[in-house]
């Protein structure tokens, strides 16, 4: 008799694998751009929207990340678990269909022609995320995509430009998760339950983050690395992480 949580947990470890099989190549070339990004004082910006958006956010300032990543997060795209009432999903669903928004996020952010933009799609094809990619390849900068090629190359796009993530990013960082997302299935019940896209973007996005501080070490270079204040160091964290928003605001001053 099957358990459904251990089968869960077995099939996301061997997607997890799947991504350290075939992606290693994929990661590396996102983290040298990156890398090449924070070298020259420049950003690494990160989206996503819906369940995207969480990777996009552990990619600063979370513990053991490198500063230099820059989390764009907007409110009306990451609130909708509250589900019904004020950010509710109905308003998730429209707003993140909606062309030009992506272009209106822009606008609110200096960006320059050496930064970076990563974004993070399951779909990797509704409006707002292709207006990001669109736009950010218009400004000159390398963009890469962490997304589903099995479920965004079976699905047509969403945007004006009839591109989907992966067809435009410079480096593309498949998941592999099949269309449907969830996996696993409990007799009686319609539908399946499991979702793995979001731990597999998240850990594919951490796994950035330590290929980007070792190719930073590698050229002569200390990364500003956040540490966790919840231990008995929580004095000495403080103090480094207070030297990394420091020099955050160093790179954002300069724009």
């Amino acid at each position: 008799m099957s358990v459904p949580p251990k089968e869960y947990l077995k099939i996301l470890i061997g997607r997890l694998q799947n991504v350290a099989d075939t992606q290693i190549e994929a990661i590396d070339k996102a983290a040298e751009i990156c890398a090449k990004s924070i070298l020259n004082d420049k950003l690494v910006f990160t989206f996503g929207t819906g369940h995207g958006s969480f990777a996009a956010m552990e990619m600063f300032p979370r513990t053991g990340t490198v500063t230099g990543f820059r989390p764009i997060v907007e409110s009306s795209m990451i609130s909708f678990h509250r589900v019904l009432g004020d950010g509710g999903a109905r308003q998730y669903r429209f707003i993140h269909s909606q062309e030009g928004y992506g272009d209106a996020i822009l606008a609110s952010h200096q960006l320059d022609p050496d930064d970076t933009m990563l974004i993070f799609s399951h779909s990797g094809l509704n409006a707002v995320t292709l207006d990001i990619a669109v736009a950010a390849k218009k400004y000159g900068m390398k963009l890469i995509g962490v997304t589903s090629i099995p479920h965004s190359s079976s699905t047509p796009s969403r945007h004006s430009s009839n591109k989907r993530l992966f067809e435009i990013s410079d480096v593309v960082i498949d998941t592999d998760v099949p269309k449907g997302d969830a996996v696993i299935e409990i007799p009686n019940m319609k539908g399946k339950t499991g979702a793995t896209s979001t731990s597999i973007a998240i850990a594919i996005g951490h796994a950035i983050n330590v290929a980007t501080a070792d190719k930073i070490v590698s050229a002569g270079r200390d990364p500003f690395i956040m540490v966790s204040p919840n231990t008995t160091e929580k004095e000495s964290a403080t103090a480094q992480n207070d030297k990394n928003y420091a020099e955050l605001w160093r790179r954002l001053r300069m724009r």
